[in-house]
Parts: C-alpha cells; sequence; structure tokens
C-alpha cells in the first residue's frame, strides 16, 4: 500500500510539473561559431508556463555537463507565454556541443530539463564580441524590468518582523562582539591559575583568524569580503569554550574552591 501511495505521490509530482514547454527559437551568435574569451552565447528561450519559473543555461560536451570555467545568466521568474534570454559563456578555451535549458519553479520547488540545444562552439582566447541579434537587449531590458518587479513585490510582501528583524540585526551583532570581547577579559579577572590560561584561548582564536584575513587579503583584496563575520563567528566559538569551562569550575567545585 505504501509503494502504491508513493507511486501515486510520484505521479501526482511530475504532473504538477508537466505544464511548462520549452524551445529554443534563436541565438546569438549563430549555433556553430567561434567565440572570445568570455563573450557570451545567448539564446532566446520560447516558453509557456503556467506558474512562475526560471530558466538557466548550461553547457555539455559528450554528453557531459561542464563543470568549471563558465558563466551563466540568473533568471527573473516567467508565467504564461512569452520569451526569456539564456546565455554562458567561458573564460579559457572551451569546447561545446550542446546547450540544454532547465527550469526551475512550483511547490516545492524543483528544478528539471526541460530543452536540449545541439550546438558545435568553440571558446578562444581572443576578444569578446559584442551581439548583433536586436531581440538580445530586448530580452534584457525585460529581464531587468521583472527583476524590478519581483523586488518590489517582495518588498511590499514584508511583514512587520521581518522589518524589525532587520532593524535590530546591527545592534544584536554590536552585542555579539562586545560579549566576545568582554569575556576573555573577565576570566582574567575574575579566574586563577590554569583556569586563566585556558580562559585566554579566545584571544588566540581571535588573533589567529584576524591575522589571516591580514595576510590573505593582502594577496588578494576579495579573499575575505565578509570578514566581520568571521571575526563575529571566531568570538562567538571562543565564548561557547568560556561557558564551556564555567560550568566545569562549577560543577568541579573549582568556582567555589576559587572563591
Amino acid at each position: 500500500m505504501r509503494f502504491l501511495l508513493a507511486i501515486a505521490l510520484a505521479l501526482a509530482a511530475c504532473a504538477a510539473h508537466a505544464d511548462v514547454r520549452v524551445r529554443v527559437v534563436a541565438t546569438d551568435p549563430p549555433a556553430e561559431a567561434t567565440l572570445g574569451r568570455d563573450q557570451s552565447f545567448y539564446v532566446r528561450i520560447q516558453y509557456e508556463a503556467d506558474e512562475p519559473t526560471g530558466f538557466w543555461t548550461y553547457a555539455y560536451s559528450g554528453g557531459k555537463r561542464i563543470e568549471k570555467g563558465w558563466k551563466s545568466n540568473a533568471s527573473a521568474r516567467w508565467s504564461g507565454s512569452g520569451y526569456a534570454l539564456g546565455w554562458i559563456s567561458f573564460d579559457a578555451p572551451m569546447e561545446v556541443d550542446e546547450i540544454r535549458i532547465v527550469a526551475g519553479g512550483g511547490k516545492p520547488y524543483v528544478q528539471r530539463e526541460v530543452a536540449r540545444y545541439p550546438v558545435n562552439l568553440r571558446w578562444g582566447s581572443g576578444p569578446a564580441a559584442q551581439a548583433t541579434a536586436p531581440w538580445v537587449p530586448e530580452l534584457q531590458r525585460a529581464t531587468a524590468a521583472a527583476w524590478e518587479a519581483e523586488r518590489k513585490a517582495a518588498e511590499a510582501n514584508r511583514g512587520v518582523g521581518d522589518a524589525l528583524l532587520g532593524l535590530l540585526v546591527m545592534p544584536l551583532l554590536a552585542g555579539a562582539v562586545l560579549a566576545c570581547l568582554g569575556a576573555p577579559v573577565w576570566v582574567l579577572w575574575k579566574w586563577r591559575g590554569w583556569w586563566r590560561l585556558a580562559g585566554v584561548a579566545p584571544f588566540a582564536i581571535i588573533a589567529f583568524v584576524v591575522g589571516r584575513i591580514v595576510v590573505d587579503t593582502a594577496r588578494d583584496p576579495t579573499s575575505h569580503n565578509l570578514w566581520p563575520l568571521e571575526i563575529v563567528y571566531s568570538g562567538a566559538a571562543g565564548l561557547a569554550l568560556i561557558l564551556v569551562l564555567a560550568l566545569v569550575r562549577r560543577f568541579t567545585g573549582a568556582a567555589a574552591r576559587a572563591s
């Protein structure tokens, strides 16, 4: 009975996502072409979708998806019927013999392959050429407008709780930083013996993380774009260590003997 129920649910899920119809109607440059480094291969996607759906472009060679060195389009959500823009590019020499379109949408969210398009493309190391088909800038503008509409809809649907949480983020982070720095100072003041030495460990953790950030950013300025969060996480790890030590001191009686 459970097996039959599972089959029924799977069939229902397939039926729920069988309402997306896609085909590639044009490309720029043509499907057989040599492209420069980072030059985009644009795909004009004709779609029919009964629910908001995103479309992404992937490159294949010999039946295998190419995993490295590529960039591809982000996607707005499209519904009804019309045209969407897909593109893909490579920053190193590459040969591609097939483009596949993947659609994503529905509740629960599901991604599935919806179209295949044979090509004969070679990316080289020369300069990239600009798109020449008039539908490319038209669909770029339509995509930007769709993203803006999604952004406005998301802002309109934000509740009071989300707004309040946004206002509290910075105070909470500031409080976390003060707690992470203040706890080791309190340990150095209150604890004695090897407990004090153990309490210094959070300073060592934070110093290590800060030192690594300094060294790495000297080599690559983009290597730690979220460095404030790294410092907060390291401080939180040190704070957790102090809490564990405090519990050990309490349950072993060391805290009472020290006082």
